[in-house]
């Protein structure tokens, strides 16, 4: 679930945030004040949006080019083990992907592992 408090989480990260969500603009409009988070820059989603292909999601080859090599970290609720091999073959930056529950949404523990990402001498 969305909380007030996300939105300084998020922040405080080490992270630029983007919306990757199939929101796209409308995040900033209906999510970003639910999470007290200014307005972010939005990926543009490919139309029409393709299926599956291979048990990897439509959006996950648009995300590897959109990050252009650059490490990312990636949270979504419909990602899955076929995605993080996908991007490991097809992505030459460091890459997170990084599932949440969609009936729990963040958790202290997905901050902690996005954190612990961002900063790899943290984890070790």
């Amino acid at each position: 679930m969305a909380r007030a408090d996300h939105g300084p989480q998020l922040l405080a990260l080490p992270y630029d945030l983007v919306w990757a969500t199939t929101w796209t603009d409308e995040a900033n409009e209906w999510i970003a004040p639910v999470l007290g988070l200014p307005e972010l820059p939005v990926v543009d989603w490919p139309q029409p949006r393709s299926a599956v292909r291979d048990g990897v999601h439509w959006k996950t080859r648009r995300l590897v080019e959109w990050a252009g090599g650059r490490d990312f970290a990636w949270v979504d609720d419909e990602v899955s083990d076929a995605d993080t091999a996908w991007i490991g073959a097809a992505h030459p930056g460091r890459a997170l992907v990084h599932r949440v529950d969609a009936r729990l949404g963040l958790r202290d523990g997905d901050f902690t592992a996005l954190a612990a990402w961002a900063d790899p001498a943290r984890s070790g």
